[in-house]
């Protein structure tokens, strides 16, 4: 029987607690920990599935002095709060009704059957919390083995039961797969254009999700000639392919972290209007809609000068369109802006009436100073004696 190895995230504080609270036999490590610890990446977010109902769960754990916060509570998740960190437990679940966009749920009491109404078999993999045996299904240990992101049975009707597994099967294939999985690949290309109907927080999510992965740019190319990415993201070309494929690669021999919401912007045209109007649509926050939006107004004048560009766009909306244009960036990289060394009541002292023109004169001299690259104050006081004389 294959077993979990110890790891870090299997000792950590609380955790025995927790595991004596619901007890060994009814709970099991489940899902992302158990998978990425098989294949050596680092685990962050822990989850559990059990066999107790949620009010069982949250009695169980206040006895143990462990507390809870019902996180997920219409469909038996608990979080209960641990010294070594959050960890989700979910009573275990059948589908009884599904629409592609939501589920009714009844609880269960087979593992096997929790296990089969996930999206793949590198996610159906279960382990005791004590003798850390694995429970595998579905040849998700195969499968991971072999790098192959597969649907739990027919693709077609998982698909069917949760349109956004198909964006899920693209991120999950560009992080852990290798070999493309035909029936997969068919599925999501046939069933396509029911992405339209579900809401556009969970398809920003995903998208996201893609774009934040080291190279997403082939996945992208795949999802475009298949027709997903047209649904979602109409707005995106073959150029535009292009672009993030450059994009990446200038973020990695720049040093730059991926950024999801630049490799967007890199996949629509440079036009505001545009940018508005995905923001909108992808229901984008308010900073994210302003940060497209500022990528979208790159020019080529931006290259001339970095570090003024970052004063006024600041150094995130610099980066982000000089790394679109192909320009170095490494200026603006981790850049503070200084703070500019004159105040409008130095100007009056010079004896300029308070009003509108010691405005006009403050962005003027800002302006030298921030051309000439931020000099000193007495600089900047001697740019402000020239433009008084001028």
């Amino acid at each position: 029987m294959p077993s979990l190895p110890v790891t870090d995230w299997t000792k950590r504080a609380g955790m025995a607690e927790l595991v004596q609270a619901l007890g060994a036999d009814n709970i099991r490590w489940v899902g992302g920990a158990v998978r990425d610890t098989l294949i050596g990446m680092a685990v962050h977010d822990v989850d559990c599935a059990t066999k107790l109902t949620p009010d069982v769960v949250i009695d169980r754990c206040r006895e143990a002095g462990i507390r809870t916060v019902p996180t997920g509570l219409d469909h038996g998740t608990i979080t209960a709060v641990l010294e070594g960190g959050p960890v989700e437990v979910t009573t275990l679940r059948r589908d009884v009704a599904t629409d592609g966009r939501r589920a009714t749920i009844a609880f269960a009491q087979e593992w096997r059957e929790d296990a089969a109404r996930r999206d793949f078999t590198i996610n159906a993999l279960f382990a005791h919390p004590e003798t850390l045996e694995i429970s595998d299904y579905f040849g998700g240990l195969d499968d991971l083995a072999a790098r192959r992101v597969r649907f739990i049975g027919d693709a077609r009707a998982r698909i069917r039961e949760d349109h956004l597994r198909i964006l899920r099967y693209y991120r999950f294939q560009a992080r852990f797969g290798a070999d493309l999985d035909a029936e997969a690949e068919e599925a999501c290309e046939e069933l396509a254009g029911t992405l339209k109907g579900l809401s556009r927080e969970r398809v920003s999510g995903e998208l996201l999700g893609i774009l934040a992965l080291p190279d997403p740019h082939p996945t992208a190319a795949r999802m475009h000639a298949k027709g997903v990415l047209g649904v979602i993201l109409p707005e995106a070309c073959r150029a535009h392919l292009a672009a993030l494929q450059d994009l990446i690669a200038a973020e990695t021999a720049q040093g730059f972290s991926p950024d999801p919401l630049r490799r967007l912007a890199a996949l629509l045209p440079p036009i505001r209007e545009v940018s508005e109007a995905v923001a909108a649509r992808l229901r984008l926050s308010r900073a994210q809609r302003a940060r497209l939006i500022c990528a979208a107004e790159r020019t080529e004048a931006d290259r001339a000068n970095p570090l003024a560009l970052a004063y006024y766009e600041g150094a995130q909306g610099a980066a982000d369109r000089l790394l679109l244009l192909g320009q170095d960036a490494s200026a603006v990289k981790d850049w503070e802006r200084p703070q500019f060394p004159l105040k409008g009541g130095e100007i009056v002292a010079r004896g300029v009436q308070a009003g509108p023109e010691v405005a006009r004169l403050l962005q003027t001299v800002e302006a030298r100073w921030v051309e000439e690259g931020f000099p000193s104050r007495e600089r900047v006081l001697e740019l402000l004696s020239e433009t008084l004389e001028d």
